[in-house]
């Protein structure tokens, strides 16, 4: 799964990206519960999804790049009130896509943020055509707008 990030996002040559370790998932937990989720079987793991709750004030400076998504995450409080949910990474093993997993998992992870915070808002930095889209209908239904960072 590790490797599938370092091909999808190339985070360890960009240092506007988050790279994930296991400090990052603790604080990501320690956000939200629902920040971090896995599905796996006896293989391993083989859906992961990443949110990170923030601030809007938050949000919009990294809409705005005044901000990049590892400043995002760092200066995300733990345990503030949150407004607005990014929509961090998503990944699946080729073997399992096109059966909307990622989406339920996704959902689900979002519905039990909303549970604890009112959430009026997602947002994306999207990295290709598919994770757009795949953004698009989560914010669809969820029945939150999605704003994306270019």
């Amino acid at each position: 799964m590790m490797q599938l990030a370092e091909e999808a996002f190339d985070f360890r040559n960009d240092p506007e990206q988050l790279d994930v370790d296991e400090n990052v998932i603790n604080r990501l937990e320690q956000i939200d519960p629902a920040a971090v989720s896995e599905l796996a079987n006896d293989d391993g793991p083989y859906c992961w999804i990443l949110l990170i709750p923030t601030t809007a004030a938050l949000m919009n400076e990294f809409l705005e790049n005044k901000i990049s998504e590892k400043e995002l995450f760092e200066r995300t409080p733990v345990g503030g009130k949150y407004e607005s949910i990014y929509l961090c990474s998503a990944m699946l093993l080729e073997e399992f896509r096109h059966r909307g997993i990622a989406g339920r998992l996704t959902l689900d992870a979002i519905v039990q943020i909303r549970s604890r915070h009112d959430i009026s808002k997602l947002f994306v930095w999207p990295f290709s055509e598919e994770g757009k889209k795949s953004a698009l209908a989560i914010a669809e239904k969820s029945g939150l707008p999605l704003l994306l960072r270019w």
